[in-house]
């Protein structure tokens, strides 16, 4: 029956086709034939055999439209397939019935030629304007010797012996138990998770929401206090988010942190060196590589900033929307696994401001992405089958669970990885690279992550591994 459609193609903005399909009246018949032979069988009436109803007693029962409609669903199923495969097209997302479904059922009548008008978005052609002689610039990643001793400095921290202190107040880098209760400033209503009994906390700025931990030093064992915070305007519980907040602090208990020394025994409870040399050794050697690693990254995005200037192409909605969800699942995935409740925090307007503020980069990510196609596709640039079955084979063998692995798509995304890393190799031999200074990186030692009123000091699991 496929052989015997009629389609029509005509271009619209937005990456989109409208199709235009003629149905002959055979099609549509045996459609409506095939609709009253398939609810037939679900009928049951008294005295007669189920799926033996005479034709009139089953259209009587039934209705006319609802054979109609059912057998218009069919049809437009079918022969949507068969359009596509007839002109080699490929549909992004559903296609879309032009003028609705009701007003196509009101034109379709078994018997008679049926013209199905369609639009839907379809895979973007995305070109360039130039591909050699791009100019980028990047900033340097340089290693810096001073980041080994900041590193070992924050393991002397995390592995400090914790003494109880009564003759002071608490101080920046003390661990303080404190029991504490909150409510927002607007409202004097509790909140959620904002109070509890006997907490350990590590005084340090940017531990929890800014003013909770400024409040707590300068007490005194069993001295009680009121601060007013605020929650930062990105905090995850829509509810706390940007709100002032009221917290009594009570302090129970105080240490002070003794560093162990910086030795060969900090060594091997650090790490698995035996000596301090060597541990400087691997962490100096672990930055390097880092060092490089981002380095690279840096060229990278660089190079791809100005391919994408010079990318021509109009990017499908069903394309964007795909996107943004894909990042929204990452969202959810990392915090996730900083052991936040996704399934609270996710309400529907959280999701919806999430989207709307994710539609921009997820259309940047889209056009790096096409713009890396365009290229390759410019250049001829691909991967030989012997080096992706050669990394293959690599990949696998790092597996642990070889038995669930999906093979296909895992050698959809290994010559994916392959065709990118081909690709900017080409870009950093026909383009030119500034690389301009950059301030080293120093670390930080306060969590950024746990910016809430609950959260717990770090365990003592050896923190250079």
């Amino acid at each position: 029956m496929s052989s015997t459609l009629t389609v029509s193609t005509s271009p619209l903005p937005g990456s989109r086709l409208a199709i235009e399909v003629g149905v002959p009246g055979g099609r549509c018949q045996a459609s409506y034939e095939a609709a009253i032979k398939k609810l037939g069988l679900t009928v049951k009436l008294a005295g007669f055999r189920q799926g033996k109803v005479p034709r009139p007693v089953l259209l009587q029962q039934l209705g006319a439209m609802r054979v109609k409609a059912t057998a218009l669903e069919e049809l437009v199923e079918s022969v949507l397939k068969d359009a596509l495969a007839q002109e080699q097209l490929k549909a992004l997302g559903q296609p879309e019935l032009s003028g609705g479904f009701d007003s196509l059922l009101a034109q379709f009548e078994p018997g008679k030629e049926l013209l199905l008008k369609l639009e839907m978005d379809i895979p973007p052609t995305p070109t360039l304007k130039t591909t050699k002689g791009l100019k980028a610039e990047a900033e340097e990643v340089q290693f810096d010797p001073a980041r080994v001793d900041e590193l070992l400095e924050q393991s002397r921290k995390q592995l400090a012996t914790l003494v109880p202190i009564s003759d002071r107040a608490a101080a920046i880098g003390d661990v303080a138990v404190v029991s504490f209760s909150g409510v927002f400033s607007d409202t004097d209503e509790p909140i959620s998770g904002g109070s509890a009994e006997s907490l350990e906390v590590e005084l340090e700025v940017g531990r929890m929401i800014p003013g909770f931990v400024e409040g707590i030093v300068g007490l005194t064992l069993g001295a009680e206090t009121e601060v007013n915070c605020q929650f930062p305007s990105d905090y995850p519980d829509e509810t706390c988010r940007g709100r002032g907040a009221s917290f009594k602090i009570s302090l129970n208990d105080l240490k002070a942190k003794e560093l162990p020394s910086l030795d060969d025994a900090f060594a091997q409870q650090a790490s698995d060196k035996e000596t301090l040399a060597e541990l400087r050794t691997e962490l100096e050697t672990r930055l390097k590589v880092d060092a490089e690693k981002r380095q690279k990254i840096n060229r990278e995005q660089a190079l791809l900033k100005a391919l994408v200037a010079e990318l021509e192409v109009e990017i499908p909605e069903s394309l964007i929307k795909e996107e943004v969800n894909t990042m929204l699942q990452e969202t959810a995935a990392e915090m996730s696994r900083q052991g936040m409740d996704i399934n609270k925090l996710f309400t529907p307007e959280l999701v919806r401001n999430l989207a709307s503020k994710s539609r921009e980069e997820a259309t940047e990510r889209l056009r790096g992405s096409l713009a890396l196609q365009a290229l390759a596709k410019a250049e001829a640039i691909a991967v030989e089958d012997l080096v992706l079955e050669a990394k293959l084979k690599e990949v696998i063998r790092g597996l642990s669970d070889t038995n669930r692995i999906d093979h296909a798509r895992l050698r959809a995304a290994v010559a994916e990885d392959l065709l990118k890393e081909a690709v900017f190799s080409w870009l950093e031999e026909n383009a030119t690279i500034k690389i301009s200074k950059n301030i080293p990186e120093k670390v930080s030692s306060a969590d950024e992550s746990s910016k809430k009123p609950a959260a717990k000091a770090k365990g003592k699991a050896k923190p250079i591994d």
